[in-house]
């Protein structure tokens, strides 16, 4: 048999790839990706990945062609692409439950959000943010796959010495600060977390990420029953890219 090419399409990434370094094939701003086969169908089903939250990653690195490694990518950027992997294996059109009315909702209408790129400097995932009320200087990174990984193994480990534990946020914040008025020890950086990092600094840092990180559209608009129109999340899990997954 003679060899089959299988098709495939570009996907753009949020980011524009400006927070990779000149020699990741993410810098381009793009990756190349391929349509669903039944292998992939063979990795919605694997009861392994199900069973350890790691069938959606896994799905992905089938899909992508592009040689990169995977835990470089910043979240926005494999939003993107999830959403991407959705519509090149089973259509724009997603139908889901809201309220007990179904909603269809057009993936292929999802755009990047805007993001400041005068913040970003080339190749370099840094950024400088000062706290409005301690007037601390910090700088910061956007969260990698391979972060969230790390933080998650993290926040298991401390929820088995604390089960009433609720660490998430902290955690989070000690993985993504890179410096705290130019000190820029991990040890500081977590002390800091811990018992100086006041809870309205907290807040106003994080609503900067949030208008500041590109990223990819996840929140559609409904109308309800009483002619409101409300704006949700998109509800994504393993049924997202299979309804008929059977799980």
């Amino acid at each position: 048999m003679s060899e089959l090419k299988f098709p495939t399409e570009i996907v753009e990434l949020p980011s524009k790839g400006l927070v990779y370094p000149e020699d990741n094939p993410l810098s381009s701003g793009q990756i190349e990706m391929k349509y669903m086969t039944a292998k992939e169908e063979d990795i919605l089903t694997n009861q392994n990945y199900i069973n350890n939250g790691t069938v959606i990653d896994e799905l992905l690195k089938s899909l992508i062609i592009t040689k990169i490694n995977y835990n470089d990518l910043i979240v926005g950027d494999k939003n993107a692409i999830m959403i991407a992997a959705r519509v090149l294996g089973y259509g724009k059109d997603y139908s889901f439950t809201y309220d007990n009315n179904e909603q269809v909702v057009d993936l292929s209408l999802l755009e990047p959000t805007d993001f400041d790129e005068s913040l970003y400097s080339k190749g370099k995932n840094e950024f400088s943010f000062t706290l409005p009320t301690s007037n601390i200087d910090i700088t910061y990174k956007l969260l990698t796959h391979g972060d969230d990984k790390k933080i998650a193994n993290e926040i298991k480990g401390l929820k088995k010495l604390n089960k009433l534990s609720s660490p998430e946020l902290s955690t989070r914040l000690k993985h993504m600060l890179l410096s705290v008025n130019g000190d820029v020890e991990r040890k500081a950086i977590r002390e800091f977390v811990d018992n100086y990092f006041l809870a309205k600094d907290s807040r106003a840092f994080r609503e900067h990420i949030k208008a500041t990180q590109p990223d990819i559209q996840l929140t559609c608009e409904i109308e309800r029953p009483d002619g409101d129109v409300k704006t949700i999340d998109i509800p994504i899990g393993l049924t997202f890219f299979w309804p008929d997954a059977g799980v």
